[in-house]
């Protein structure tokens, strides 16, 4: 297990930290990899349920989380999972959405919110249309720069795959499934989205 490391999702830590820091609530991690967010998140929020179904994955943070007792690891991938009555302040998916049907599981994360609560989404899309490579372009020195600055670990031993749709595509599904949703553009080769059921009035 790599004690502390820095790549392209966790240069978005600070970022979701900040988010539940706001609510210093019960917070999901799908897809939690080897906890290292899981292990940062616990500091701020009430408790924290980080999942994953890959199972060196969970082991890894399980070790790492073993003197947490606010945190919860569980061996499941996001379809699986049965919260019962629980609901959460703060649902964080990091590189893990696009493993997923993206309609299936944003519409299961809103009904596991509670009323006041967030779904986070540092995610990848691919490059489909001629903005998209441009995008991309314009981002490579700063993405270089901060690589060599951060001394990045880009493998940590966790399950990749590449993202299947473009950043329109997925626009148009979270514009149906979470009306008045932020998502935009990041360094890194990320969007970010986020979404509260408080958008949905902002947005009428």
């Amino acid at each position: 297990m790599t004690p502390d490391y820095w790549n392209h999702n966790t240069a978005y830590h600070p970022w979701l930290l900040d988010i539940a820091a706001r609510h210093r609530g019960d917070v999901l991690d799908v897809g939690c990899g080897d906890g290292l967010l899981a292990h940062r998140l616990a500091s701020v929020s009430r408790s924290v349920t980080a999942i994953d179904p890959d199972p060196a994955a969970i082991r890894r943070a399980g070790s790492r989380l073993a003197d947490r007792r606010d945190v919860m690891t569980l061996h499941t991938g996001f379809d699986a999972f049965d919260p019962g009555d629980r609901r959460f302040d703060l649902i964080i998916f990091v590189a893990s959405l696009h493993h997923m049907d993206l309609r299936t599981s944003l519409i299961k994360a809103r009904n596991m919110l509670r009323a006041t609560g967030e779904i986070a989404v540092v995610g990848l899309s691919a490059n489909r249309s001629v903005r998209d490579y441009l995008w991309a372009l314009m981002c490579m020195p700063f993405v270089r720069a901060g690589s060599w600055w951060h001394r990045e670990t880009p493998d940590i031993g966790v399950e990749v795959s590449e993202p299947q749709q473009s950043l329109a595509e997925i626009r148009r599904t979270v514009h149906t499934v979470l009306p008045g949703a932020m998502i935009r553009r990041a360094l890194y080769y990320r969007y970010l989205l986020r979404w509260s059921p408080r958008s949905i009035d902002s947005s009428a």
